[in-house]
């Protein structure tokens, strides 16, 4: 019975050792939400305002913290967000990321409505 116990033990040991409970959880603020820092942000200027995009999602500055806006539309972008989708409406081609629509121009891609 001791020897039995003993490899119970030593198997839930060697389990608890080697498996991890942590994960990465990446957090992506709503709309009109208020944050003091954004992680490498990408400045883009639409019609005198400065936008700054960071992971697909769209902020302004005010008195040095950045709020979330919704993607003006009709703002130039070189590089789609990382994990965007490409979808066809209507036989025409968007690239999708979290409801934002892009439309290739040249060597640029246009926020649209769709």
């Amino acid at each position: 019975m001791k020897a039995l116990l003993k490899i119970v033990v030593l198997g839930v040991l060697l389990f608890t050792l080697t498996t991890s409970c942590a994960t990465t959880v990446r957090v992506r603020p709503a709309k009109s939400v208020v944050v003091t820092k954004v992680h490498n942000p990408r400045i883009v200027v639409h019609k005198n305002v400065k936008y700054y995009r960071s992971g697909g999602v769209w902020y302004i500055k005010k008195n040095r913290r950045y709020v979330t806006v919704a993607a003006p539309v009709g703002i130039r972008v070189n590089v789609l967000p990382r994990g965007h989708k490409t979808v066809k409406v209507k036989g025409v081609r968007y690239y999708r990321y979290k409801g934002i629509y892009y439309k290739k121009s040249g060597k640029s891609y246009i926020v649209v409505n769709v």
